[in-house]
């Protein structure tokens, strides 16, 4: 591996299971642990009798979210519902194997006939990128979310190999930002570089240390710069590539978050790998493709539950007080290099321990091993296998393909961005409100996004962010330390447009410290 790959891209969607995007592509490749329509889940799981629902291939578009919380995904992967940690622990030392039969029975509770949604996957061709990556490079049918819950508590995960105690969103921690040290931070202490190319406010700035300003030249929207520095050979050593979290009719979203429609999440995965196929770093590349979690759609493969360690001893808040000591549902994963052998299928790693598996901290394992980082970040990326024996050719290869197929649209009608908006939409506007001061108002952080639409939500997101890099500018511009983290006062209400006059910049540069 050595000096093969100086690039790694990161891509992370929202909220699908593996069964239920790549289960299908079984028939294309025996090798994949898919699925083969033999799959059930009753509809009351006690009860022989009720009603078995089989695993079909007939998911399209998907409306409305199934059910993805630390309880829902209890009941799923177990097939009793969560009621305390005494009664039901999280992890449950007598089911060494969870049986993973309560998919229907919880998806009916969220909405009559829901249990039909989870129990589907799509074919092959309707996921045209996902089969033609399936083909030409590796698929890892046993990549895991990290964490039997949501998507922030997964997402904390894939940088830093802990969730920090979350099993879901905690607005007081957000205000002042998760404290946990990142792959960002071991990468630029040894001298390597990072990029963050987002297209909403970036979900890394959920780690209090992303909002230093030693870090905002490190953020790039994704339309302006991401294409532009592939061509021209600007990757960093690390890329984030974030996508649109909010679909609005102009700008659909492409997060493959429910109810989103998969065939946008299908072209940015597209955009982004014939960006990097084109670019001059391409042969010292490496591309990761993953999911944060499940989202409530059926998979058949036990989440692991023997052996798993606590990334840092923290245990979760009640009524869990769970010890991080399970993985999460199976999710999809692609490795996608030059280096790769077409139609790989990464199983179980070997190693580092005999339990190990992969899920999201294998990436800043992977990560540290690539560029021989000094320390590993939690006993969690310690023990999870690394991808690096992915990259088995001697020489890269010259016939991967420039450009992957077209996505067929798979949602009847537009992008509904009057709806309200989702618990995950809602986590971003309250992390804005983090970064633009609002935390500090009445309303946060619940009236802050009650009866808020998506438009509305998209919008205040991108005031809140561009708030956020104003002051970060103006704090360089006063003289603070690059670790200094920005605080805004709540912004005016109703927002004042009026121009700032000269004595308020001073005075705000006197609440920097400088004069």
């Amino acid at each position: 591996m050595a000096g093969k790959i100086k690039t790694v891209v990161v891509v992370v969607q929202e909220n699908r299971s593996f069964d239920h995007m790549l289960g299908w592509m079984k028939s294309l490749n025996p090798d994949i642990d898919g699925v083969t329509g033999a799959e059930t889940n009753r509809v009351v799981v006690a009860d022989p009798s009720s009603k078995t629902v089989t695993f079909a291939d007939r998911a399209e578009y998907v409306d409305p979210d199934p059910g993805h919380s630390a309880q829902a995904i209890y009941e799923q992967v177990y097939g009793t519902p969560f009621v305390d940690n005494q009664t039901t622990p999280m992890t449950r030392p007598d089911v060494p194997s969870p049986p993973m039969s309560g998919f229907a029975q919880q998806a009916e509770k969220e909405k009559p006939g829901m249990a039909e949604t989870v129990m589907n996957g799509f074919r092959p061709d309707a996921v045209p990128v996902y089969r033609e990556l399936a083909r030409e490079f590796a698929v890892c049918d046993r990549w895991f979310a990290s964490n039997p819950a949501s998507t922030q508590p997964n997402r904390l995960f894939v940088h830093s190999a802990t969730s920090h105690g979350l099993v879901s969103n905690d607005t007081k921690t957000l205000v002042a930002g998760l404290p946990q040290t990142t792959i960002f931070d071991s990468l630029h202490d040894a001298g390597y570089s990072f990029g963050v190319y987002y297209q909403y406010p970036p979900a890394v700035l959920l780690y209090r240390n992303h909002r230093q300003l030693k870090y905002v030249g490190n953020f790039h929207p994704f339309d302006l710069e991401f294409r532009r520095h592939c061509r021209e050979g600007k990757l960093p050593n690390y890329v984030v590539v974030e996508q649109r979290y909010f679909d609005l009719k102009i700008l659909p979203g492409n997060d493959d978050h429910p109810s989103h429609d998969v065939s946008e999440g299908q072209r940015f995965v597209k955009e982004v790998y014939e960006a990097l196929r084109s670019g001059p770093q391409w042969e010292e590349m490496l591309l990761v493709v993953t999911y944060d979690e499940h989202g409530g759609f059926y998979d058949h493969v036990p989440t692991p539950a023997v052996g798993v360690p606590s990334p840092d001893g923290i245990v979760s808040a009640a009524p869990f007080f769970f010890n991080f000591d399970r993985l999460g549902v199976r999710v999809p994963a692609f490795f996608i290099s030059p280096w790769i052998e077409p139609g790989t299928v990464v199983h179980r790693p070997s190693g580092p321990q005999p339990t190990s598996q992969f899920e999201h901290s294998s990436i800043p394992a992977t990560v540290k091993k690539i560029f021989n980082l000094p320390n590993f970040l939690t006993k969690r990326d310690a023990w999870a296998g690394t991808f690096d024996t992915v990259l088995t050719r001697d020489t890269p290869r010259t016939d991967c393909p420039a450009t992957l197929p077209e996505a067929v649209k798979l949602r009847p009608t537009e992008a509904a961005e009057q709806a309200q908006i989702s618990e995950f939409q809602a986590e971003l506007v309250q992390l804005g409100a983090a970064l633009n001061g609002d935390h500090a108002k009445d309303v946060y952080p619940h009236k802050l996004v009650e009866g808020m639409t998506v438009s509305d939500a998209a919008k205040y997101c991108n005031d809140a962010f561009k708030a956020f890099l104003d002051e970060c500018d103006r704090c360089k511009k006063c003289g603070m330390d690059g670790s200094h983290i920005p605080a805004l006062p709540p912004t005016p209400s109703p927002p004042s447009k009026k121009k700032s006059s000269f004595p308020s910049k001073m005075l705000a540069c006197f609440a920097c410290g400088r004069s």
